[in-house]
């Protein structure tokens, strides 16, 4: 018996045809989605801060002080491989003498010495609140290369008593962040002994780490309320 063989070009699609017959699937692959632009954020953006401090005798009654208020701020646009201070790590002498004086400075030359390393990018300096509760603003600019920020400030008086963010990344999720508001816990920076706001000057030996405070007047029935909230809104 004659076997005939197909037609030239005829082979290719029999066999084709016997494959997707057989259960297989056509050789040709599906076109891919498209994927979702990468977001990238502006390479400067505009920030306005806000503290509203709400400390007062109907917050935190105890000991109330008769002049409750918050030293200027300071702080730092930085970038993550930078820390001025955080919860656990002791107070490096910038934050120590904010903590228990207000002071700007060295906190502010220790910011310098990290522009200088390429570790942060700018010294933040704002007002403080002469009496509590009351609210004060600080705009600055921050950049993609340095989007986290670090902002202190002393609630006074007290021993060594404050409040603040460490290293909050402005960016999240690909983009600047429009609105982000902290809740203000007070910290204490370890550094003196002192129990209520108008303790005499007592030098903790050794420094203990920086922790969130949990007893002492600031204790409202079984918790430390907050003191304020820093709120963050991007201008441009």
């Amino acid at each position: 018996m004659e076997l005939k063989m197909p037609r030239s070009g005829a082979f290719p699609s029999l066999l084709l045809l016997a494959l997707m017959g057989c259960g297989g699937s056509s050789p040709l692959a599906p076109t891919p989605p498209a994927l979702a632009p990468t977001p990238n954020p502006a390479a400067v953006a505009r920030y306005r801060v806000t503290f509203d401090a709400s400390w007062s005798a109907l917050s935190h009654p105890t000991d109330i002080p008769r002049n409750p208020h918050f030293s200027r701020l300071i702080g730092a646009t930085h970038k993550p491989t930078v820390r001025f201070w955080e919860a656990g790590g002791p107070a490096s002498e910038g934050i120590r003498l904010m903590a228990e004086q207000g002071r700007t400075t060295p906190l502010d030359t220790e910011v310098e010495a990290a522009i200088t390393a390429g570790q942060a990018q700018r010294v933040l300096v704002g007002d403080g609140i002469d009496r509590s509760p009351d609210r004060v603003s600080l705009e600055f600019e921050i950049s993609r290369d340095f989007s986290l920020d670090t902002l202190v400030s002393m609630l006074a008086p007290s021993p060594d008593w404050f409040v603040g963010v460490s290293g909050l990344n402005l960016i999240e999720n690909g983009d600047w962040v429009a609105e982000k508001v902290v809740v203000l816990q007070p910290w204490d920076a370890g550094t003196d002994s002192g129990e209520t706001f108008s303790s005499a000057d007592l030098r903790t030996t050794p420094p203990e780490p920086i922790h969130l405070i949990g007893t002492g007047p600031l204790l409202v029935g079984a918790s430390v309320p907050p003191v304020g909230t820093f709120t963050f809104r991007r201008l441009n």
